[in-house]
């Protein structure tokens, strides 16, 4: 692996670990043998985010879907936690797709209402 493609990934994994991810093996994908630097779901809140940044410059969504967006991925956590359902990674990173791309809809719904006072 080159040096600085083992950067990124160890800068990566550096923020996962301190934005919360647990970073579990058996919790995250894999992918030619290698575990990605971040678990499932926070994979998918990434590619959510993503996804809200590119598509807040061509659609609004109401910030009341986007908490209905937030509350699916706690629901999922929660089922999780307490014990009810074990998540897959699969619907991990579903749920954190849904979820990031949730909390960014908000931040740019704020963020337009902010720059519109001014």
């Amino acid at each position: 692996m080159s040096g600085l493609r083992q950067t990124i990934l160890e800068l990566i994994r550096s923020i996962g670990n301190h934005s919360g991810c647990h970073q579990m093996a058996e919790r995250s994908f894999f992918f030619r043998g290698k575990q990605f630097p971040v678990c499932a779901r926070c994979t998918g809140v990434t590619v959510g985010q993503a996804a809200a940044l590119i598509a807040g410059f061509f659609i609004r969504v109401r910030a009341s879907l986007a908490a209905v967006f937030i509350m699916v991925i706690g629901i999922d956590w929660s089922i999780q936690e307490l014990g009810i359902k074990e998540s897959t990674n699969r619907r991990r990173f579903i749920t954190g797709v849904i979820g990031g791309f949730g909390l960014f809809t908000l931040y740019i719904n704020i963020a337009r209402i902010i720059l519109k006072k001014r």
